[in-house]
């Protein structure tokens, strides 16, 4: 009777280590591959921590799961030389492609021209007043005393996992997030070019890089690895290096919408220029396609667009747009430990620090600026036909944005 229950515990756990194996190996991710980071905002020696190196106290499945990670990075801890090799051939000169980013425009000058910030006292800064906020409990918004466990699995979907290079990005929408996409592309090997993977980010066309089928976010764990997904998240959160962009949220609200509403966009006609134009200017029968409308005049204005923002039936209709949804909402700033946080108005100092952290500076080079980036100097003019009141309102909605990363109060536009 005990050898029978003694195989069937055998039985039991080998199939649980085997199911556990699976899952850390099965998908094409790269798991094997994967650096891990010292993170940057901790005291810690130098250079990357080594594979089998002590964790921090996990609860049981976590703790297994980790001595898997760390196993697979004693047999495979770098990427294959070869691949290296590659990848610079083919990043050391951009060249812009697509036709596209040629009409934009690209600034080539700024990377060598502009004083080097201090970055890492520069990182220490936004750090400590990001955790000294979330830490403050005078200072309250909407989710934030919740856990990492409490945001539910739709909201995790702007965090893309690299595993070959141990790095997640959470990305904001209108602050460089299609050029940090690129880039993420050809770390993870993620999309092939006629079998081969892309080596300048460039030269991958826009509409692959916003299609959600490219990238490995959290959000699909759940159907990659069950139950244990939010256990892989966990360790992936402590070992990665955690990086997001930010930018001053009243500018990125104008350049959201010169970007979805001042150029012809059929999707962002229908979903929401129609409703703004019926509620907010008293337009009925409007035209069905937003090269009609255009070529009748009707566009929506700033102001239309700062009363749907404003309007209590946006959110119980829909949670915000991406694209103007609040970067607290997007990356959960007080749920992660972020590593690294860029902004854009010191994009290319940044980027080209956050690179060399990452030790992929060799690999490939951030695509430059744009030279016609939306400007801060622009938000007296934008917001000078919008009624205080209205804001003062605004702010209070996107207040958390502001003050998490050190964004000062426009104290300007909130006064008469």
């Amino acid at each position: 009777m005990t050898k029978a229950r003694l195989l069937r515990l055998s039985v039991v756990l080998v199939s649980i280590f085997m199911i556990l194996l699976i899952i850390v190996y099965w998908d094409n991710v790269g798991t094997a591959h994967f650096y891990l980071h010292t993170s940057f905002s901790r005291p810690r020696s130098p250079g990357a921590i080594a594979a089998g190196e002590d964790w921090e106290a996990l609860p049981d499945v976590d703790e297994f799961l980790a001595k898997l990670l760390s196993s697979s990075l004693k047999q495979n801890s770098s990427i294959p030389r070869k691949t290296e090799q590659l990848l610079v051939q083919g990043s050391s000169k951009p060249v812009v492609s697509n036709l596209e980013e040629n009409v934009r425009g690209y600034d080539w000058s700024t990377h060598k021209d502009r004083n080097s910030l201090d970055q890492e006292k520069l990182q220490v800064e936004r750090q400590r007043t990001l955790r000294e906020f979330c830490a403050n409990s005078s200072f309250t918004f909407p989710t934030k005393e919740r856990s990492f466990d409490d945001i539910p699995n739709y909201e995790l979907n702007h965090l893309i996992v690299d595993d070959r290079h141990g790095v997640i990005y959470c990305y904001v929408p209108k602050v460089a997030c299609t050029n940090w996409k690129r880039v993420m592309i050809v770390l993870s090997e993620s999309l092939l070019d006629q079998g081969v993977p892309y080596r300048n980010p460039l030269d991958i066309p826009r509409e692959h890089v916003h299609n959600t089928s490219t990238h490995l976010t959290f959000n699909k764990f759940w159907r990659r690895y069950g139950k244990f997904s939010r256990h892989l998240m966990k360790i992936k959160l402590k070992k990665y290096t955690k990086f997001l962009f930010v930018r001053d949220p009243f500018v990125r609200l104008i350049s959201a919408f010169r970007s979805k509403f001042e150029l012809e966009n059929e999707d962002f006609y229908r979903r929401f220029a129609i409703p703004m134009l019926k509620l907010y200017s008293n337009h009925t029968n409007l035209p069905t396609s937003v090269s009609e409308a255009f070529g009748a005049g009707l566009k929506v204005s700033f102001s239309d667009f700062i009363q749907y923002l404003l309007d209590p039936r946006t959110e119980k209709m829909a949670p915000f747009n991406e694209h103007w949804r609040q970067v607290y909402r997007l990356c959960h700033p007080c749920q992660i430990d972020y590593d690294f946080i860029g902004k854009l108005e010191t994009l290319d100092e940044d980027a080209a620090y956050l690179l060399q952290l990452l030790k992929v500076d060799r690999l490939l080079r951030f695509p430059p600026s744009y030279r016609n980036r939306t400007a801060s100097s622009w938000e007296d003019n934008w917001f000078a036909k919008i009624p205080l009141a209205w804001r003062q309102q605004l702010y209070k909605l996107y207040e958390a944005d502001f003050v998490l990363f050190g964004y000062p109060k426009p104290e300007n536009l909130l006064k008469d």
